[in-house]
C-alpha cells in the first residue's frame, strides 16, 4: 500500500490515469435507466484517490479544459448563430429566461443561507449539470485579488463538493420532473399534443414525419420497357410522372449496352431500365413498366451513404421537399437529418438549417453531385487541423483575459471561457469554409470527453483532503436547495413558453431540457410523448444554454466578491 502510495505522489499522470478508469467504470453503472455518467463518476473517483494526497500540477486541468470547451464552441457554432435570426426567436427567449433564473435562484439562495461563493457555483454548476461552469468559476475566484491564496484554495476545493450533491439532484430531478409535471403545468396531455403536432406538420408540407427516413425501403429492379405510353419519352418525363413517389431511373441497357442516363435520355422500346424507388412502388406498379428482368450487370452499379454538412447559403431554410425537386437531388434519397448531434425528425416540409448533417443514399455519382451542391462530404478521416485548434484557443484566451466594468463589477470571460467563445466562431468559420479546420468525430470525442473527464479528475483529486469535511458542512441544506433551484426555472420557463410565448408544449419541454442542458430529460420526454418530436425544440436552447451557463461562473463570482 505505502508503495502505491508513493508511486501516485510522484508520478502524478499514474493518478490520472487511475482516476479516468475508476471514474468512466463507475459513470456507466446504471440502476435501471440512470447513471451517474463519466464526468461525475470521475469526479467522485478523483474524491476517493485524492484522499492519498496527491498534488496535480493545476495547468494539466486547464490544458485538457481549454480542449473541452474550445471543443464545445465549435460543435455548437452554427446553430448558435442561427439562433441569432428572427424565427428562432421563441426558442432564444425561454433559453434566456431559464439561465437568467438559473444564475438568481442560485445567487438568492447563496445569500439567504450564507453559502460562500465556491459552494454557490458549484451549486450553479450541479443543479443545473454544466459542468463547465467549474472550470470558469475556479479560474474567476483565482483572479480576485481581494481573497488570499489559502482561502482561493478553500472556495475552490468547495466547488466540486457542492457540485457532486446537487448534480444528483439537478439530473435525476429534471429528468423526472419534465416529462411528468411539465405537461401538469401547461394543462395538456403531452402523447396527445404530440400527436396533434405530428399532424401539423403533415398537413403544412404533406407527409407525415419521418416518412422518408426508412432509407432501408429502397430497392432497384430491372424492367424491360414494353408499355407504349412510355415508349420515346425521355427519363425527365417519365420521372416525374408518379406524384406522390421520386422514381429514378439508374441505367438503361440497349442492344447489349449500358447507358448512364440524363434527363434528355430518350427511352426506346425494349430497353431495360434499373428503377431505383420504394419497394413497396416497384411491388404495387412495377408490371405497369413491362416484365421484370434479372439483369445482374445492369443492377450492380455502387451506391454510396454519406453524410453531407450543409453550408450552402442558397439553401438554408429550404424544405426537404424544396431539395428533392432540385436537379442536384435527382437520384438521391434521405436516409437520416442530424442537428447538433441528435437525429432530427423530419418531413417533407422539415426546413433545413447551416450546419445540418444530412444522410444522403443513392449511386455513388448522384450523391457526389448532390454532396457538391449541397456543402461537402463529411467522409471518414483520421486528420485533424491542429493548427486551427491551436490559434483558435490561443486567441480565445488571449481575448478572455480582457475585463470588462459593468456596473461596477469586473467581468472577465477567463481564458477558458474565451476558448469557448472562440470555438463558437471558428466551429461557424468551418461551416461556411469547409476547406479548413476539421476535427474528425473521433478526435472530437477525445477533445470532448476525455478533455472534460480529465479536467474533473484534476478537480476531485485536489478535492479529496477536504472534501468530506465540506459536505458535512453544507451537503444535506444543498440537497434540498439544489432540488429548490434546479425545478424554479425550468417551472418559470415552461409557464413562459407556453402562456406568454403560446409556444407548442412539445417545443417548450424540448427547449427546456436543452436550455438546461440535460440531453437525459430530452429522452424521458421522447418517451412519454411516444415520439421524436421534442427534439424539434432542443437544438438552438442547447446552443445558447451551454454558452450562457458557462460564462454564468465568473458572473456569479462578481456578484459575490
Amino acid at each position: 500500500m505505502n508503495y502505491l502510495t508513493q508511486a501516485l505522489r510522484e508520478h502524478q499522470e499514474l493518478a490520472v490515469f487511475l482516476t479516468l478508469a475508476i471514474g468512466f467504470f463507475i459513470g456507466r453503472l446504471r440502476i435501471g435507466t440512470f447513471s451517474l455518467g463519466t464526468a461525475v463518476g470521475t469526479l467522485l473517483a478523483g474524491v476517493a484517490i485524492g484522499q492519498l494526497n496527491i498534488q496535480v500540477p493545476a495547468v494539466v486541468k486547464y490544458v485538457f479544459f481549454d480542449l473541452f470547451l474550445f471543443t464545445t464552441g465549435y460543435k455548437v457554432g452554427p446553430q448558435f448563430f442561427r439562433a441569432l435570426k428572427k424565427d428562432a426567436l421563441p426558442q432564444l427567449a425561454i433559453t434566456l429566461v431559464l439561465c437568467l433564473t438559473c444564475l438568481i435562484a442560485a445567487y438568492t439562495a447563496a445569500k439567504l443561507l450564507g453559502y460562500d461563493v465556491g459552494t454557490a457555483a458549484g451549486m450553479l454548476a450541479g443543479a443545473f449539470t454544466e459542468s463547465t461552469v467549474i472550470g470558469t468559476a475556479s479560474d474567476a475566484i483565482g483572479r480576485v485579488a481581494s481573497i488570499s491564496d489559502a482561502d482561493k484554495t478553500s472556495l475552490i476545493n468547495n466547488i466540486p463538493v457542492a457540485y457532486a450533491v446537487t448534480y444528483l439532484i439537478g439530473t435525476a430531478f429534471i429528468v423526472w420532473f419534465l416529462p411528468n409535471v411539465g405537461p401538469k403545468l401547461m394543462r395538456v396531455n403531452l402523447k396527445e399534443e404530440a400527436l396533434k403536432l405530428r399532424a401539423k406538420i403533415a398537413a403544412s408540407g404533406g407527409g407525415e414525419p419521418e416518412t422518408l427516413s426508412a432509407y432501408q425501403a429502397l430497392a432497384v429492379r430491372a424492367y424491360q420497357v414494353t408499355n407504349p405510353d412510355l415508349i420515346n419519352r425521355n427519363v425527365a418525363e417519365l420521372e416525374a410522372r408518379p406524384k406522390q413517389s421520386r422514381v429514378f431511373i439508374s441505367r438503361i441497357r440497349r442492344d447489349g449496352k449500358i447507358i448512364e442516363p440524363n434527363p434528355d435520355t430518350v427511352v426506346r422500346e425494349r430497353d431495360v431500365i434499373a428503377v431505383l424507388t420504394r419497394s413497396e412502388l416497384l411491388t404495387a406498379r412495377g408490371a405497369e413498366i413491362g416484365a421484370e428482368v434479372n439483369d445482374k450487370e445492369l443492377l450492380s452499379f455502387p451506391i454510396e451513404v454519406l453524410d453531407v454538412v450543409l453550408t450552402n447559403r442558397s439553401f438554408v431554410g429550404k424544405t426537404i421537399v424544396d431539395l428533392a425537386a432540385m436537379e442536384f437531388a435527382r437520384g438521391v434519397f434521405l436516409k437520416k437529418l442530424t442537428r447538433l448531434g441528435e437525429p432530427m425528425p423530419f418531413s417533407p416540409a422539415t426546413q433545413v438549417e447551416r450546419g445540418d448533417i444530412l444522410t444522403l443514399v443513392g449511386a455513388t455519382r448522384d450523391v457526389a453531385r448532390a454532396a457538391k451542391d449541397l456543402g461537402y462530404a463529411d467522409r471518414q478521416t483520421v486528420m485533424t487541423d491542429m493548427i486551427f485548434v491551436g490559434l483558435g484557443i490561443v486567441l480565445g484566451g488571449f481575448m478572455g483575459l480582457l475585463t470588462v466594468t459593468v456596473a461596477g463589477l469586473p467581468l472577465t470571460l477567463t481564458a477558458s471561457g474565451g476558448a469557448l467563445i472562440m470555438g463558437l466562431v471558428f466551429g461557424w468559420l468551418r461551416a461556411v469554409n469547409p476547406t479548413f479546420g476539421r476535427i474528425p468525430g473521433s478526435a472530437m470525442w477525445i477533445f470532448d470527453t476525455v478533455g472534460l473527464t480529465v479536467f474533473m479528475a484534476c478537480v476531485g483529486l485536489a478535492a479529496g483532503p477536504s472534501f468530506f469535511s465540506g459536505l458535512q458542512k453544507s451537503g444535506v441544506s444543498l440537497v434540498f436547495v439544489g432540488i429548490v433551484i434546479a425545478i424554479l426555472p425550468h417551472t418559470v420557463s415552461i409557464l413562459f413558453g407556453r402562456y406568454v410565448l403560446r409556444m407548442n408544449p412539445v417545443i417548450v419541454l424540448g427547449a427546456c431540457s436543452g436550455a438546461g442542458t440535460i440531453t437525459a430529460a430530452l429522452r424521458a420526454i421522447q418517451e412519454e410523448a411516444q415520439s421524436d418530436l421534442p427534439a424539434l425544440g432542443y437544438t438552438v436552447p442547447y446552443a445558447i444554454g451551454n454558452i450562457v451557463l458557462t460564462a454564468w461562473g465568473p458572473v456569479l463570482v462578481a456578484m459575490m466578491t
